[in-house]
């Protein structure tokens, strides 16, 4: 039973009985995550991890934290949280692995107006099959009810996550050179960037969410498609990472292949695209045509349908595309490091 305090504080909007529920039932969530290092459970003030007995007693720690933007947008108006939690493990563990690095354990914020636990776990659940997907461990986060902040059950959601890369394996190498090859491997989608745009484009067009995806023969809905979980490229790519197969990765987020590509190059070599290796996935020709942008604008805003750009000795592309198909992956060669002289750092030749 609440206390007369618990119930004063419920009446100011903030339920400390349903805060305890919610830890309850995302309890099992936390522990089907469990990896090697993690010490104790859910519960305490901080997540303890021995990085010894996850196989890094000499390594150095990368972290990422990111959020899922305006994509959570479509989340509340569809009532879909189920796979949200996915995205926001994603957006984290992609970055800390194109540092070379293995993500080890995460932790998730989620606040709130008013807390929804059945909404609230869903969410969770998300979070904690993004970190299965990863290979790393949900050790802990903030539940914040925040009444007047945010309205009624609305949320919104950042991530946390730590990652660990052996002294002298950090990406990118220092051997990329002129001759590389330069792998694009498929998103699933829009991934978690661009969606103010697409949701003014959504308005603008009076396109409805729960109809037929006009770009899809797969009978989706527009608002299914628009949700279709971020990639996590981790179990495919760390195996390829610890064979020394792979100089740099690159996660194609906000800023797409033309701005991103270019933060994992040396100051001498550029990136020549092949632009007939670049055809645009239906969705995002839809989305071009409904924007009315050119081809430097796509790629400069979206991923255009590459989440993530491998760089490889040119020896060993083939192996490579192998193995990420074998991983269930579509990959393709999208061309190769160059010479920089006077040009851009990205080209599409």
């Amino acid at each position: 039973m609440s206390s007369p305090h618990n119930q004063r504080y419920k009446e100011a909007g903030v339920d400390i009985d349903a805060g305890a529920g919610l830890v309850h039932r995302i309890s099992p969530f936390a522990k089907a995550s469990h990896r090697p290092g993690v010490l104790g459970g859910l519960g305490g003030f901080g997540a303890l991890f021995d990085l010894k007995e996850a196989g890094h007693a000499d390594s150095i720690l990368v972290t990422s934290t990111d959020g899922v933007g305006t994509k959570l947008k479509l989340a509340h108006q569809l009532n879909a949280h189920d796979t949200i939690g996915i995205d926001l493990v994603a957006m984290c563990v992609n970055d800390i692995l194109v540092q070379g690095a293995e993500p080890l354990f995460f932790l998730d914020y989620f606040a709130t107006g008013k807390l929804d636990v059945d909404t609230a776990s869903r969410v969770i659940a998300g979070i904690a099959e993004g970190c299965k997907q990863a290979g790393c461990a949900l050790v802990g986060g903030e539940t914040a009810e925040m009444p007047g902040m945010y309205e009624d059950s609305s949320y919104d959601l950042a991530g946390f996550a730590v990652g660990a890369v052996k002294r002298g394996h950090v990406l990118p190498r220092s051997d990329l050179r002129v001759g590389d090859q330069i792998i694009g491997i498929a998103s699933s989608g829009l991934h978690s960037n661009g969606y103010s745009l697409v949701r003014k484009i959504i308005a603008d067009g009076g396109f409805k969410l729960d109809a037929p995806a006009p770009f899809s023969t797969d009978h989706a809905t527009l608002g299914e498609a628009l949700l279709a979980p971020t990639l996590i490229y981790v179990a495919a790519l760390l195996p390829l990472l610890r064979g020394g197969f792979i100089k740099a990765l690159s996660h194609i987020t906000g800023g797409g292949l033309t701005e991103n590509i270019p933060r994992v190059l040396p100051d001498a070599v550029s990136a020549d695209l092949k632009a007939d290796a670049l055809t645009l996935p239906p969705l995002f020709e839809w989305l071009k045509t409904a924007a009315q942008m050119d081809d430097a604008d796509m790629r400069r805003t979206f991923n255009c349908g590459i989440g993530m750009v491998a760089i490889t000795q040119a020896a060993q592309g083939a192996y490579v595309l192998r193995q990420l198909e074998e991983a269930g992956l579509s990959a393709r060669i999208i061309g190769s490091v160059v010479e920089r002289g006077s040009g851009n750092a990205v080209r599409y030749v």
